[in-house]
């Protein structure tokens, strides 16, 4: 089936089965290899994504069910407030160890900074609850959306 997917801005034509979850189409189809696998079964968040500004996991989104939606992966949330000023924050206090779930971090953080601009901790620990690291970066990642956000 053809599908029009407005990824990042840019609308990209898709010929796949309507169950195929966005996660896949993103890497397999079109090569954009930013938005990780980790569990696929939604528990994990590696392959968190932005589906109109909320977070979703895209490794169990059919493709069918995006519409019109406007999807934002990792690749392309550097060029929001929110992204911008998170990504600049992991750098700066040297969030990353292994880095793999990191991509899904900032998006699940960007969507809580336009949503919440001045997050508390139980704010935090309520939107990136989905998320896991392996390497147990939690206290910095907290640090780091506080630093993000001013706080």
């Amino acid at each position: 089936m053809a599908f029009t997917l407005k990824i990042n801005g840019t609308p990209h034509e898709v010929d796949v089965d309507g169950d195929i979850p966005v996660l896949w189409v993103l890497r397999d189809v079109l090569g954009m290899t930013g938005t990780k696998f980790g569990c696929g079964q939604a528990l994990c968040g590696a392959c968190t994504v932005h589906l109109d500004g909320q977070p979703v996991r895209s490794c169990q989104t059919p493709v069918d069910s995006v519409g019109d939606s406007a999807i934002t992966t990792i690749d392309a949330i550097g060029q929001t407030p929110e992204g911008a000023a998170l990504q600049k924050a992991w750098l700066d206090l040297e969030v990353v160890q292994c880095g793999y779930c990191q991509s899904g971090q900032i998006m699940s953080a960007a969507a809580l900074l336009k949503d919440t601009p001045k997050p508390t901790d139980d704010d935090i620990d309520a939107a990136m609850s989905g998320n896991v690291c392996r390497c147990g970066t939690y206290q910095r990642i907290r640090a780091a959306i506080k630093h993000a956000a001013g706080v």
